[in-house]
């Protein structure tokens, strides 16, 4: 509460003659009481907003301190996400590498084995062809083999006495020589010295024109030839027979 300022008794003095000066000074209320009150209202107001400006200093530094962990973690965690894809995109690249690596082989195997079977197939077609001639030829050489066979067949029936003659008057007889297209023709009375000695050549007739292979005593394959292409111009049996024991003879002479 405030009180009015009163002088001390001991400097009062009575008045003489009337009111002092300091009667007539103004009454001062300095208000202590109430300014300390407002002082002390004040410096608790201003404690507790010091306090709670601590602790929201303090929450928010805690806070702070949590958002900082939380992104550090964050952070790590991202990064080990990082090195996991860095790590799938390595090895994905690795297995592109691999696979187109692996693409490159197939191509050049399956471009091998094109060319290989282009190769093949031109081989084929050129076997093909070959075969295609080859049976042509085989079935003209058939036909002419038939023709001759024919022909033969048809003269053979007209040579069946005329070789009889010729077995008898050469003292020749025929015999097989051990295949179906060669024959054997065994002399006898051709040696003066001894006219059971025999002499004897096979006739090969499995093509067109004649061949002697083989003959015993060995002659001169000149005179064979001669001998063979006068057979083969006319075409008559009679002409060979008589030639080889004409060779037989001269050969048995020297």
């Amino acid at each position: 509460m405030s009180s009015a300022f009163e002088p001390s008794m001991s400097t009062s003095r009575p008045p003489i003659g009337g009111p002092s000066l300091a009667d007539t000074l103004p009454n001062i209320n300095f208000g202590f009481d109430e300014l300390r009150d407002r002082m002390a209202k004040f410096t608790a107001k201003f404690d507790a907003f010091i306090e709670q400006g601590r602790k929201r200093v303090l929450e928010e530094r805690n806070q702070f301190r949590m958002n900082v962990a939380e992104l550090q973690e964050d952070q790590r965690m991202k990064k080990k996400d990082i090195e996991i894809i860095q790590l799938k995109t390595n090895t994905y690249q690795q297995t592109m590498s691999k696979e187109a690596a692996e693409t490159r082989e197939m191509q050049a195997a399956i471009a091998q084995l094109t060319t290989q079977r282009d190769r093949q197939a031109a081989a084929r077609d050129a076997l093909k062809e070959q075969i295609a001639a080859t049976q042509k030829d085989i079935d003209a050489r058939l036909a002419a083999q038939r023709a001759h066979q024919a022909q033969l067949e048809a003269q053979a029936r007209f040579n069946v006495p005329e070789l009889d003659f010729w077995v008898t008057n050469l003292c020749l007889r025929i015999e097989g020589a051990g295949k179906d297209d060669r024959l054997k023709f065994v002399y006898t009375h051709v040696d003066e010295r001894d006219w059971e000695r025999e002499a004897w050549f096979e006739l090969c007739t499995g093509s067109r024109d004649y061949d002697v292979r083989h003959c015993r005593p060995k002659l001169e394959r000149e005179k064979v030839e001669k001998v063979l292409e006068r057979v083969n111009e006319t075409r008559e049996l009679a002409t060979l027979l008589k030639g080889m024991r004409e060779l037989f003879v001269e050969a048995m002479r020297s």
